[in-house]
């Protein structure tokens, strides 16, 4: 028999009792079907984030907070006047320790930092498109205190220029209507006025211009700021006598690389440094590297489920082709005294164990990506809507391909016991086998 004539066969006789067959491709099909949703949901999400990440990174930079502290000494520590301030909320980066001038300028002296910048935290009470008309409408505005790390997500016009002396803002994409622009291309050049509370209690407004309009994404949320726009609300908010201090630093890259591109080989000496002075640095990457590993270990946890419904799957298979075996004993006795050989026979059982995981596999991806494409649809537009670009279910077909060759190899290895006692029968006793 040629392998073609076996290939038919194994198809044709894993059929034969097609409610069996069907049976045990249902379990196969449950493991296959919440394989391919939970990797799809990997998939996604970590595409999502690492979208963002390329958006807001521009990958020259560090952020720079106190050293965790590794002290072990008992009781309270002794009150240092010259020291860091204490937060009043942890922070998860640095304990709940914040830097002070003197970080700032031991990061400056680090070779290969440009320059830092320390991000300070301001608030802005309203913005209006113009301030001047009686009627004008005014809007709350968050302020988000991380946009001077890196790049947004822009609709419209260009990135905040750190280093202009004019006040510059993004505004986010539903702010445009509202404020009376036509769309986001006409809201780029215009101003705004904001309105924000100083120090004293007294009520202030400064207009800035409208460089850019940016998509609302799940790690840049509210309107980003140039650093002069910051440096003036916050000089105004700081309370007159009290010591800077702050959660974290920028600090602005210089670069070895071709055309002044930042290395990791850059990045690794800048963070060596900030270590010996009590810092740490971390990349944007490095922050949303853990997020990624607690999608990864959400991710294992629910495949899981799947790899125990592939586990009793297994023993359907082989429970499956033990009973072909026996029902087939005295077929299998005249095949082999026709002459095909034992491997001729393992191979034909062993097939049959392929067809069925194919069989249970294919159905169950192909059910998950049209389930999955629909929820992910439905999700994009209603409780994902906020979140343009994120695609909760990504169906790459290598992984969905991955997905089918697993479970088919499951189906064989789950065959090989079978389809051994069927090679190794002896024709003879097959033949006389009531």
């Amino acid at each position: 028999m040629r392998a073609a004539d076996v290939i038919t066969t194994a198809t044709r006789n894993a059929f034969r009792s097609k409610l069996r067959t069907t049976l045990t491709a249902l379990s196969l099909f449950v493991g296959a079907f919440t394989l391919t949703l939970t990797t799809a949901l990997g998939a996604g999400v970590n595409d999502y984030v690492t979208t963002q990440v390329e958006a807001l990174s521009t990958g020259d930079v560090l952020l720079v907070t106190p050293a965790a502290s590794t002290d072990t000494t008992e009781g309270p520590n002794a009150y240092d006047p010259d020291g860091r301030q204490q937060s009043g909320q942890a922070n998860p980066l640095g304990a709940g320790t914040l830097l002070n001038d003197d970080d700032l300028d031991a990061t400056r002296a680090i070779d290969g930092v440009d320059r830092v910048e320390p991000v300070r935290q301001i608030t802005v009470d309203w913005v209006a498109g113009d301030a001047s008309a009686s009627d004008v409408a005014r809007f709350e505005l968050d302020v988000n205190p991380t946009s001077s790390i890196g790049r947004s997500d822009l609709v419209a016009g260009a990135q905040l220029d750190q280093e202009a002396e004019n006040l510059q803002i993004l505004l986010p994409e539903d702010y445009v209507d509202p404020l009376g622009f036509d769309d986001a291309e006409s809201a780029i050049g215009e101003t705004v006025t904001l309105g924000y509370t100083d120090a004293a209690m007294a009520e202030q407004t400064l207009e800035a211009e409208v460089v850019g309009v940016a998509r609302t994404s799940l790690l840049a949320a509210g309107s980003g700021v140039n650093q002069a726009l910051t440096d003036e609300v916050a000089d105004a908010q700081a309370v007159p006598g009290q010591a800077n201090a702050y959660a974290v630093a920028v600090a602005y890259l210089e670069g070895s690389g071709a055309d002044g591109a930042v290395t990791a080989a850059d990045i690794d000496a800048v963070k060596a440094d900030l270590g010996d002075a009590d810092l740490a640095g971390q990349t944007v990457e490095d922050q949303l590297g853990v997020i990624q590993t607690i999608i990864t270990g959400i991710i294992g946890v629910l495949s899981a489920f799947a790899i125990v419904a592939l586990v009793a799957a297994s023993f359907g298979i082989v429970n499956t082709l033990l009973m072909s075996v026996q029902e087939r004993t005295r077929e299998i006795g005249l095949m082999k005294a026709m002459g095909m050989s034992n491997g001729r026979v393992f191979g034909l059982f062993s097939l049959e164990a392929v067809v069925i995981g194919l069989l249970g596999s294919a159905v169950g991806a192909l059910a998950a990506i049209g389930v999955g494409s629909a929820i992910s649809a439905g999700a994009s537009t209603t409780v994902l809507a906020d979140l343009p670009g994120l695609t909760l279910l990504l169906f790459e077909p290598a992984t969905v391909a991955t997905v089918i060759l697993v479970i088919m190899l499951v189906a064989f290895l789950s065959g090989v016991l079978p389809a051994r006692r069927a090679a190794r029968q002896d024709p003879i006793d097959s033949l006389r086998y009531e």
